[in-house]
């Protein structure tokens, strides 16, 4: 029962993530705490393994659909993407280690990710005005940053990594959903890479990746197919209804775990 219910929601949640470039984590993640049926960690991860099975699906549906991409570009934020999985899935392994019961853990999560979701909120109202920096190191700091957070928050990837894109980089929306899924991928690839190969995965139903993969794989077509369709202001409006959504949803979780 619980991974048809696991199932319905990665479909809607990466369907959303794929349009908007958030990546469904930052809608499955407190989605699945509020459920509250498995652990933070087992949460996570089977979080990271949807959004980095719907970023590869995107990422090449939307390449096929005509974005045009700066594969230069899309390279020096990845190389910081991969870094930053590694440390955000460090760090977290680590609060682990400190808080076994995982309240606080999740508390920090939840914490972090609002103000991730209240800076993303603020740019898409155009508080601020675009930059357009060209340094291949900021690309790359960029890149660490927000795969050290997309690992550590267990989102996958969020809507700080669009607002952020295109704030430095003066990148239209949707172009920056694409940089922002490819960078999702390589964070997450990173992070679930090294939890295969470092954890000890008995502390995960593994069965639920069999509801929790082909869910993902919809997902990722579906909101390819819908992103082609729709306009820039579209993709804008369906960006800020999920921040507001997310922003509700973990101040309501932050209160049950405070």
């Amino acid at each position: 029962m619980i991974g048809i219910l696991y199932f319905i929601i990665i479909v809607c949640a990466n369907t959303i993530g794929a349009i908007s470039g958030m990546g469904g984590g930052v809608l499955i993640k407190p989605i699945f705490d509020l459920i509250n049926v498995h652990s933070v960690a087992a949460v996570s991860f089977y979080s990271s393994v949807a959004v980095l099975t719907m970023s590869i699906v995107s990422t090449y549906k939307q390449t096929k659909n005509g974005i045009k991409v700066d594969w230069p570009f899309a390279l020096q934020i990845s190389v910081g993407a991969v870094v930053g999985g590694l440390l955000g899935n460090g760090v977290f392994e680590k609060l682990l280690h400190l808080f076994p019961s995982g309240r606080e853990v999740q508390l920090v999560q939840i914490v972090l990710t609002v103000f991730t979701l209240l800076f993303s909120f603020l740019y898409s109202k155009s508080i601020w005005r675009n930059f357009k920096f060209e340094s291949g190191i900021l690309k790359i700091g960029t890149g660490l940053l927000l795969g050290f957070l997309a690992s550590l928050l267990g989102i996958g990837g969020g809507p700080i990594n669009v607002a952020l894109i295109m704030l430095l980089f003066n990148v239209p929306i949707k172009e920056a959903t694409v940089y922002s899924i490819i960078s999702i991928f390589f964070s997450q690839l990173s992070k679930v890479t090294t939890i295969f190969l470092t954890v000890d995965l008995s502390r995960y139903d593994l069965t639920i990746l069999y509801y929790v993969i082909p869910a993902a794989i919809i997902g990722g077509f579906v909101g390819s197919y819908i992103s082609k369709q729709v306009t820039d202001k579209k993709v804008n409006q369906v960006y800020q209804v999920v921040i507001i959504l997310v922003l509700l949803i973990n101040i309501y979780n932050g209160w049950s775990v405070f």
